[in-house]
C-alpha cells in the first residue's frame, strides 16, 4: 500500500478515455431475392437501414492515429466464416475522425463493390460516464492545533473505497503551513480514480498535520461521496472532522474542525478533448517551417528532397499534421515559412505563406502543406536568422479575436536552428499564454537545442520582463530522440506525434478552466430520430 510520503498521484490510474461507438447504415445493397438483406453485428433481419444494437467500446488517445475498418455483410447462414456471407461494403477511417466530426457524428459512403452504390455508414461517439474528471477546491475551519510552537500544517488525503471494504489512496493535497483555517489549491482528478464511476461510493478523507520527519499527526477524518462533494459550496455541505481516539476519551468532544468544498467543477474527458473537436474545434491548425540556409538539392541539407524517402521536416509535418487534421472542421492549414529571402521583393521574411499566396495562405489538408513546402524550396532563397516571435504573434492575433471557447489554435513550428530572437519569443509566449492557443516546436537535425527548453514550461514557466506566463503552452522536442534506429520512418513519426501532442488536451483544458468555459452538450440525436423528424416534415 502506498504511503502518504511516497505517494505519486494517479498517473496510471486512467490510461485512456473510454468511447462508445454506435453504428447505423442507410440504403444498403439488397442481396436477397425474396427479402431484404440481413446485415451483421448482432444480425438485424430484413432491413436495408439497420441501427445496430451492439456498441463498440474503444480506448481513445488524442495523440495517436487509431485506424479503424468496418466491413458490412448480409448474413445468409449461421456460419462464422465471412466467406459464406454476402459482402455489402466497407469503410476506413480513424477514431479521431469520428470524434472530430460535428457532434461526434460521422457519415461516410461504403465502398468495395465495383459499379455499385453500397449505401452509407453512420457513426456516433459518446464518452462513457465514468471517464469524467472533476476539479475541486476545499477549505477547513478551526482544525485542531497539533504543533507545540505553532498551529498546524494541514493537508488532506483522499481514499477510494474498494469492494472488499479497504481503502486506496487516490489524492493528496499540498501542505498549508501554520494555519488552522486553510484553503487548499484546486486540484483535478478523474472521477474513476475517486469512486470508480460509482458516484455514491464512499470516499474517505483524512486530515493530517505535516511533520518534517514524515511522522504526520492525525487530526481527524470524514467520509463523503463524489455525489455529495459535487454539490459544491452550501451551508448543508460541511463535514465534521472526527478523531475516534479523542471522541472516546473526551465526553465533551464535538469535532476537530470542519471541511467544506469551496467549488467543484465537472468536466467530461471527451468533452475536454472536444476543445479539439465539436465544442471547440481546432481553428486553422497553423504550420510554420524554418527554411534555413542549405541547398535542398544536396544530400547534406536537412531540406534535401530525396525521391525515395521524406526528409525530417516532411516527416514531422506529416506525423503531427495527419493526427491534428482529424479535429479540424475544414481541413485547411495556414502554412508559413520563416528564414528565407523572397523572390518577389528580395526581402528576408519570418512569416511568408508557403503557397506564395499572400491573400490566402491556407493549404488543403496536410498533403497540401507538404506540397507547398516542397514547392517553396524551389522558389525561395534559404536564409537566416531564425526568428520565432513574428509567427507566434501572428497566430496570437487570430486567437485574441476568439476567446469564448468556440475555437482553439495550435501552432506547429519546425526548425533546425537556434532561436535568434529569444527575448522577443519569450515575450510573445507570455502574451499568448492567456489566449486559446498552444505552440508545438519540433527541432530537427544535430543542433544543440538547450535554449529551446526555456520555452517549454513544464518545470519553470516562461517569463519576460518579470512577468510569468499564465500557463504552459509550449511543447518542445528534438526529433532525433524519436528516430527509430532501424530507419523505420513510420515508427519514428508515430513516436514523435504521440509525445508532442500528449500535452494539447491538458493545455486546452487549462485555458477552458481558467476562463470558466464549460463544455457544450454533445449532439445526442440518433439517425433513427433524425429520419423520423424528416419524415414528419415531409408529411
Amino acid at each position: 500500500m502506498a504511503t502518504i510520503v511516497d505517494f505519486d498521484p494517479l498517473n496510471s490510474t486512467v490510461p485512456a478515455t473510454k468511447i462508445e461507438i454506435s453504428v447505423s447504415c442507410r440504403n444498403l445493397l439488397d442481396m436477397d431475392t425474396f427479402s431484404k438483406s440481413d446485415p451483421g453485428n448482432k444480425v438485424i433481419y430484413n432491413t436495408l437501414n439497420p441501427d445496430f444494437v451492439r456498441k463498440f467500446i474503444l480506448d481513445f488517445f488524442f495523440e495517436e492515429k487509431q485506424n479503424l475498418r468496418f466491413d458490412v455483410y448480409n448474413v445468409d447462414t449461421r456460419s462464422s466464416n465471412l466467406s459464406k456471407h454476402d459482402f455489402l461494403g466497407q469503410m476506413f477511417c480513424t477514431l479521431g475522425e469520428i470524434i472530430g466530426s460535428t457532434g461526434s457524428r460521422l457519415e461516410r459512403t461504403l465502398s468495395g463493390i465495383p459499379g455499385k452504390k453500397c449505401g452509407t455508414i453512420i457513426f456516433s461517439a459518446e464518452e462513457l460516464s465514468n471517464c469524467r474528471v472533476t476539479t475541486m477546491q476545499l477549505c477547513a475551519n478551526k482544525l485542531d492545533k497539533k504543533d507545540f510552537f505553532g498551529k498546524s500544517d494541514p493537508f488532506l488525503v483522499f481514499y477510494r473505497s474498494n469492494e472488499d471494504g479497504t481503502f486506496t489512496i487516490c489524492h493528496k493535497t499540498e501542505v498549508i503551513k501554520n494555519n488552522l483555517n486553510p484553503v487548499w489549491q484546486p486540484f483535478t482528478i478523474p472521477v474513476r480514480a475517486l469512486c470508480n464511476g460509482d458516484y455514491d461510493r464512499t470516499v474517505k478523507v483524512d486530515v493530517f498535520d505535516w511533520d518534517r520527519d514524515g511522522s504526520h499527526d492525525f487530526i481527524g477524518e470524514f467520509t463523503t461521496s463524489y455525489r455529495e462533494l459535487s454539490r459544491g459550496q452550501s451551508q448543508f455541505n460541511v463535514y465534521e472532522v472526527l478523531n475516534p481516539k479523542k471522541k472516546g476519551k473526551k465526553k465533551k468532544y464535538i469535532n476537530s474542525g470542519t471541511v467544506r468544498p469551496v467549488r467543484v467543477m465537472k468536466f467530461a474527458c471527451l468533452d475536454s478533448l472536444k476543445g479539439l473537436v465539436s465544442w471547440c474545434m481546432i481553428s486553422n491548425p497553423c504550420v510554420c517551417v524554418c527554411v534555413c540556409p542549405g541547398n535542398p538539392s544536396q544530400p547534406t541539407s536537412l531540406h534535401y528532397m530525396n525521391p525515395y524517402q521524406m526528409n525530417a521536416y516532411a516527416m514531422a509535418l506529416k506525423a503531427v499534421g495527419e493526427i491534428i487534421q482529424d479535429y479540424d472542421s475544414d481541413k485547411l492549414f495556414p502554412a508559413y515559412g520563416f528564414g528565407a529571402k523572397l523572390p518577389w521583393d528580395g526581402k528576408i521574411s519570418h512569416a511568408f505563406p508557403l503557397n506564395s499566396n499572400t491573400e490566402n495562405p491556407n493549404c488543403v489538408a496536410i498533403e497540401g502543406v507538404l506540397e507547398a513546402y516542397f514547392q517553396s524550396l524551389r522558389t525561395v532563397q534559404l536564409y537566416g536568422p531564425t526568428n520565432f516571435a513574428p509567427v507566434i504573434n501572428q497566430v496570437a492575433r487570430c486567437a485574441a479575436e476568439v476567446t469564448d471557447g468556440s475555437q482553439y489554435f495550435v501552432l506547429l513550428m519546425i526548425t533546425d536552428g537556434v532561436i535568434s530572437d529569444m527575448a522577443q519569443t519569450k515575450e510573445a509566449v507570455v502574451n499568448a499564454a492567456s489566449l486559446p492557443m498552444s505552440v508545438i516546436i519540433v527541432g530537427v537535425g544535430p543542433a544543440e537545442f538547450d535554449a529551446m527548453e526555456e520555452l517549454d514550461g513544464d518545470e519553470v514557466r516562461v517569463s519576460s520582463r518579470g512577468r510569468f506566463a499564465e500557463r504552459d503552452i509550449v511543447q518542445f522536442v528534438p526529433f532525433r530522440d524519436y528516430m527509430d534506429r532501424s530507419g523505420n520512418q513510420v515508427l519514428s513519426m508515430a513516436r514523435l506525434a504521440k509525445d508532442v501532442l500528449a500535452e494539447i488536451p491538458d493545455q486546452l483544458l487549462s485555458f477552458m478552466k481558467s476562463h470558466g468555459i464549460q463544455p457544450r452538450p454533445a449532439l445526442t440525436q440518433t439517425p433513427k430520430k433524425e429520419a423520423m423528424q424528416k419524415e414528419k416534415q415531409l408529411h
